[in-house]
């Protein structure tokens, strides 16, 4: 008897380790998931975006610093504005997307860190700090734009990032006089199937990962 109240104690002291998501989760998040160069003609609803930056904002950075920042260009005129930026290749699959997220950064984000990282006086750690500032907002930003991207994914939208832009053009077209910089787009909606290609190769768990 008292060996069942001891575990019964135990669990409730120690509880088992937490759960993963289950197969049909991993599928949509992962295994089945695509990037996207075509879209249908489906508008992209406003809550669906606002659901996927509240999901993708929880995930870690340095020091709580969430330099991230997002311009969802939708509108003709703002779409107007971007199509000279995309290299050729990506030129169609850019301005045919019902949104395309330009991913930023904010190089002065140390600024929001009296409230982000309340503790300790960690805005002293960056002011003045070049080096230091880019370095982490760019590392920062683009773990938080990758979170972004599996939350699109979460809440039922396809996404097909792209890196093959000019910049300075988008910095110069839509940043200037901030102290944002553009990091890579995604382009969203909901996307052709018709239009994929054969999913490319992966390593295997070997070629990626070893033990020490």
């Amino acid at each position: 008897m008292n060996q069942i109240v001891n575990l019964k104690s135990l669990e409730r002291t120690q509880p088992l380790p937490k759960q993963g998501v289950d197969e049909a989760a991993r599928d949509v998040l992962f295994r089945d998931a695509r990037t996207h160069n075509g879209w249908l003609d489906l508008p992209v609803p406003h809550h669906l975006l606002e659901e996927a930056v509240d999901l993708a904002k929880m995930g870690p950075t340095a020091a709580n610093t969430s330099p991230f920042r997002i311009l969802f260009v939708e509108s003709p005129e703002a779409k107007e504005r971007l199509k000279a930026t995309p290299a050729p290749g990506n030129y169609e699959k850019t301005l045919t997307a019902p949104v395309s997220a330009i991913m930023a950064y904010d190089l002065a984000f140390y600024d929001l860190l009296p409230k982000l990282f309340p503790h300790v006086e960690a805005r002293a750690w960056f002011a003045g700090n070049d080096a230091f500032i880019t370095h982490t907002a760019t590392q920062s930003g683009t773990l938080q734009a990758a979170y972004f991207l599996l939350a699109l994914r979460a809440v039922g939208l396809d996404a097909g990032p792209i890196n093959g832009f000019d910049n300075a053009k988008v910095d110069k077209e839509f940043f200037a006089d901030t102290t944002l910089r553009s990091n890579f787009i995604i382009n969203i909606g909901y996307g052709d199937e018709s239009k994929l290609f054969p999913r490319s190769p992966r390593l295997d768990f070997k070629e990626i990962a070893r033990f020490a």
